[in-house]
């Protein structure tokens, strides 16, 4: 199981990160701009389980669509991108508006030639669950786990705060808490998962941006995606981490993305590796450095021995 978020999707409303923390019962960030951007969360962290990314550009992105471009409106737009485990389409556009009233896009009036050559990319970040998680692999005490959904999940009441967790995480995901020293990350909401309910962040999600299931269910409908917007002259649009093979560095991620952009625009690696997938390398370096040593030794014996 996993996530599949379609960035394109994403209005930026950040229903998905109140969800989180209304349902994890985490407690706030403080809520600051930065100045740099309109984003107030800033970034993942111990307390911020999902984070909406604004990143904006002086690149006109062509053929985007929204619920409100007269593209992917209408009453059944969603359904396809409806995640598993919901009875109805999570997005209150193609439920209650008439698809006459948004067949048509708003004109933008008087702003619309300043942002011609502008464009937002919209993301919700979360932890990637890696296939092969480095903080699952440093975790000295066994407190981080994968579950029977295939989630990377920290027991609070194992761990002790070591931190090692926070190093080896690829993407700066894992954090540890100030007032307790402990590392918590996004469980995929497992108590959820437990009872047959999909994640909060999915389930709040107005625009089918989050979408949540199989892994393999989740790769067609991404790589169609990427198809429909290719056509559509997105160029850019691309898979990132969706298997083993497009990312090796992690063996593939259970929340993988549709991009618009190369990874580094949205603050992502472009080729993420796992700390801790080089030491066998490590080792067998390690090992050859001795053999050579004491090889050395061993000339260096004898040739004293003959003089």
């Amino acid at each position: 199981m996993g996530f599949f978020t379609d960035t394109t999707l994403c209005i930026g409303c950040k229903a998905c990160e109140v969800a989180c923390k209304q349902w994890n019962q985490l407690p706030d960030d403080g809520f600051l701009f930065t100045g740099m951007s309109y984003d107030n969360t800033g970034q993942l962290g111990a307390s911020t389980w999902r984070h909406v990314a604004f990143v904006e550009r002086t690149t006109r992105l062509p053929g985007q669509g929204t619920p409100r471009d007269g593209t992917e409106a209408g009453t059944m737009a969603f359904a396809p991108l409806r995640p598993a485990g919901q009875p109805g389409t999570t997005s209150l556009l193609a439920d209650f508006v008439a698809p006459s009233h948004i067949e048509s896009p708003v004109p933008l009036g008087p702003t619309q030639r300043a942002l011609s050559n502008f464009s937002w990319l919209m993301m919700s970040d979360v932890c990637k669950h890696c296939e092969r998680a480095g903080c699952l692999e440093a975790c000295p005490t066994g407190s981080i786990v994968r579950t029977e959904f295939g989630s990377v999940y920290v027991q609070p009441d194992v761990c002790n705060g070591c931190g090692y967790c926070v190093s080896a995480c690829p993407f700066g995901v894992i954090a540890r808490r100030e007032d307790d020293g402990r590392a918590w990350k996004c469980t995929l909401c497992y108590d959820r998962l437990k009872d047959g309910m999909v994640p909060a962040c999915a389930k709040a999600c107005p625009t089918a941006s989050i979408q949540f299931g199989e892994l393999g269910e989740l790769r067609a409908r991404g790589a169609k995606r990427v198809e429909q917007l290719l056509a559509r002259g997105v160029a850019e649009a691309r898979l990132y981490g969706e298997s083993a093979l497009a990312q090796p560095g992690t063996e593939g991620l259970h929340a993988f993305f549709l991009l618009c952009d190369e990874p580094e625009a949205y603050n992502l690696p472009p080729d993420p590796v796992v700390p801790t997938k080089h030491i066998t390398r490590a080792w067998y370096a390690m090992a050859a450095s001795v053999v050579g040593l004491a090889a050395l030794c061993l000339g260096a014996v004898a040739g004293a021995r003959r003089t």
